[in-house]
């Protein structure tokens, strides 16, 4: 090795043993500081104040409203809404008698949307046509004159 290089790796252990002691002789020093830190202040009690004016509700804890629907004496579908939403509730077998290892309900089907796919959108004024009156045009509304 060179001689160089052993002057280095000498000073690096030099500086690593060091290092400790110092910081040591500086925490030690600061320590006596640390315990002369004056007490907290004295908690105040606070009087009770007014209940508030508003009554919050959870959303839902109104009623839901329950329809069944039933064929033959036995509930085939049980339609629930609830606030803002609606979901239904079928047995898991429609047709045969249950079994022991069958669960009496499947999971809720939630309805999400609702399409009204086989009528036209009406405007307001206009008259509606019935399937019988498919071969004639539709009536117009006249507006009412004064």
């Amino acid at each position: 090795m060179n001689k160089s290089k052993v002057w280095q790796l000498l000073a690096v252990c030099i500086a690593s043993l060091a290092t400790p002691l110092l910081v040591n002789a500086q925490q030690s020093a600061q320590q006596p500081a640390k315990n002369a830190a004056p007490p907290p202040p004295e908690l105040q009690k606070l009087e009770e104040g007014e209940a508030p004016a508003v009554t919050i509700r959870k959303p839902g804890v109104g009623p839901a409203e329950i329809t069944q629907k039933r064929e033959q004496g036995k509930v085939t579908e049980v339609k629930v809404t609830s606030g803002g939403s609606t979901y239904y509730v079928k047995p898991q077998s429609q047709a045969g008698a249950l079994q022991p290892s069958d669960s009496p309900v499947r999971g809720a089907q939630w309805q999400v949307k609702e399409f009204d796919l086989g009528q036209k959108a009406h405007k307001p004024g206009e008259a509606v046509q019935t399937d019988g009156d498919a071969g004639l045009p539709p009536p117009t509304v006249s507006p009412d004159k004064k």
